[in-house]
């Protein structure tokens, strides 16, 4: 079996007897030894010492004044988010337990990028055992911003970081076919180039055809439905669709935030501009394999599932919106 992103720190981690991920003191003390954390060479004594005592127990309580008492306001803030992740998953008996109770509080408390990391290793978790690149590859949308390029009839996602940074990483001579303004090249996932992700998969790489009627789509919408089933055992089908013609909105869900605003405007009978539509990257329908978990407005009906990009052409999915936007009554957590 191959193993794909080692990175997110999944193998540090244990799995109680519902499939949940439970936190380890090796798992959290991965984080007190990220670069942002480690005291410079000017810190404070306070700073050497807390630092020190949470690399031997990750668990210790740290009061808001030991926070306060450091010199450096840039520690303090540091510290501030740090244990407040660390804390969030010492409340909650699995991370996805925690996740959930993050997303359904509304509390934006948290920098995406604990977020971000958190719905990595959740997704590792749920999808342990996949062997399609396609499916990893578009896994990696619900935490990664993407960076859209079209081409043609075509639609590309490649890596914000890795298409847009500062410092792209060369990998197949590409770009220039695709009228891109950064020097970086990528690989697009296929089928001769497929079987490279399981190496590269840390990587982030390697580009997602996302194009209507090509495996982008059905890729996507089966990351959708496991997802959906790890954190809420809830079971759903989701069925990419090239065009919404005439089908009644009775539930939609935006899966990124111009979605929603778009989905908005057809609810209430506005005929989106050409310039609107475009941003309209795919559609999906969802359908409950068990009726009796839809809520009764909508029992029998369809959901709609939008993907669009922004005026700027990046791409930030937000996989809580699957988890919160739901017509799903009873709501459980699976783990």
């Amino acid at each position: 079996m191959n193993d794909f992103w080692i990175a997110c720190g999944h193998h540090l981690l244990d799995r109680d007897e519902g499939g949940g991920l439970r936190v380890t003191d090796d798992f959290l003390k991965a984080y007190f030894a990220r670069p942002e954390l480690m005291p410079p060479e000017d810190a404070c004594p306070v700073e050497r010492r807390l630092h020190r005592e949470l690399l031997v127990d990750p668990r210790q309580a740290v009061g808001a004044d030991e926070i306060a008492s450091l010199a450096d306001p840039d520690a303090r803030e540091n510290w501030q988010f740090v244990l407040a992740f660390r804390d969030l998953l010492l409340r909650h008996p699995t991370l996805e337990a925690a996740y959930l109770a993050s997303v359904r509080s509304g509390a934006s408390d948290l920098p995406p990028l604990f977020v971000n990391q958190l719905v990595h290793v959740i997704l590792r978790n749920a999808l342990d055992g996949c062997d399609d690149p396609f499916v990893l590859r578009a896994a990696e949308l619900f935490f990664r911003i993407q960076r859209v390029l079209p081409h043609e009839q075509a639609v590309l996602l490649g890596d914000e970081e890795i298409v847009g940074g500062r410092t792209p990483t060369p990998v197949l001579s590409l770009m220039s076919m695709l009228g891109a303004t950064t020097d970086a090249v990528v690989d697009v996932l296929s089928e001769e180039s497929a079987a490279a992700y399981w190496q590269r998969s840390d990587q982030f790489d390697m580009a997602l055809d996302l194009t209507a009627g090509g495996r982008g789509p059905t890729a996507l919408a089966q990351v959708m439905t496991r997802w959906i089933s790890h954190l809420l055992a809830v079971d759903v089908m989701i069925e990419p669709l090239r065009a919404l013609q005439d089908e009644k909105l009775t539930w939609y869900v935006g899966l990124d935030a111009d979605s929603t605003r778009l989905g908005d405007r057809l609810w209430h009978g506005e005929e989106l501009d050409q310039r609107s539509a475009d941003r309209v990257l795919a559609l999906f329908r969802l359908t409950f394999a068990d009726s009796s978990r839809a809520l009764d407005d909508v029992r029998g009906e369809p959901v709609y599932l939008m993907l669009s990009m922004t005026a700027d052409q990046k791409l930030r999915l937000k996989p809580q919106n699957l988890l919160t936007g739901l017509p799903v009554k009873g709501l459980e957590m699976a783990t």
